[in-house]
């Protein structure tokens, strides 16, 4: 397969020092251009990005996942990034499903692919985790404005243009409702595609509770008033 030089994978990083060396050489065998967040990591992420070919951006201190995919997107669009993928530091995302999903880009079949773990995937997804993400897709109005069956997967992808005119204010893990509100007041074109997600040991250790899931969609409600 010839590299896609045109997308720039952009990755938040915050104390992946376990596995962060695996993911980016797992991206790179696709995607050439690959950004590393460190969101002021208290590990050595940092030192492992830096082993890699992924380019490093550090935070002198932890921002939030938010803010880190909003400075890749920055960083990545100056490098004259034609499309962008947003893509999990803990290895639970499959780069074969980043792939498909930038084919729709390239055919022009949408501007923004989101990936969704309910649609088609034969990996099973963890009793409290579902319940989670059902919750927010089920309260957050713009999720079934969209008819989103999976508002807080971390794997997207999206043309220039669309991140152009999208910027992230919410530095925490609410950016991902944040990003479908966005989206929901757009006239950009949306197609949600089945992706696998692993759910490693320890990509479970990094999951999200119930209670901090309803509480992004609190936060996110309080900033839209």
């Amino acid at each position: 397969m010839v590299a896609d030089t045109g997308t720039w994978v952009v990755i938040p990083v915050y104390n992946e020092e376990a596995v962060i060396a695996d993911v980016v050489s797992e991206v790179a065998a696709h995607f050439p251009n690959i950004a590393c967040i460190d969101d002021g990591s208290r590990d050595g992420s940092a030192d492992r990005i830096a082993s890699t070919s992924a380019h490093l951006i550090r935070h002198p201190i932890n921002l939030g996942q938010g803010a880190s995919l909003q400075t890749g997107i920055e960083y990545a669009l100056r490098r004259d990034a034609e499309r962008i993928v947003t893509f999990d530091a803990d290895g639970q995302h499959d780069v074969e499903d980043a792939v498909r999903m930038v084919e729709f880009l390239i055919r022009d079949r949408a501007d923004v692919v989101l990936g969704s773990r309910f649609l088609g995937s034969s990996e099973p997804v963890p009793v409290l985790k579902r319940l989670v993400l059902r919750t927010v897709a089920t309260l957050s109005p713009a999720s079934r404005k969209l008819k989103l069956t999976d508002a807080h997967n971390g794997l997207r992808a999206l043309n220039r243009a669309v991140v152009e005119d999208m910027r992230i204010s919410m530095n925490g893990m609410a950016h991902a409702s944040e990003i479908v509100a966005l989206l929901a007041r757009s006239s950009w074109r949306i197609q949600e595609v089945p992706v696998t997600i692993r759910y490693t040991e320890y990509s479970r250790s990094k999951g999200q509770s119930l209670f901090n899931g309803v509480n992004i969609l609190f936060d996110l409600s309080v900033r839209q008033r």
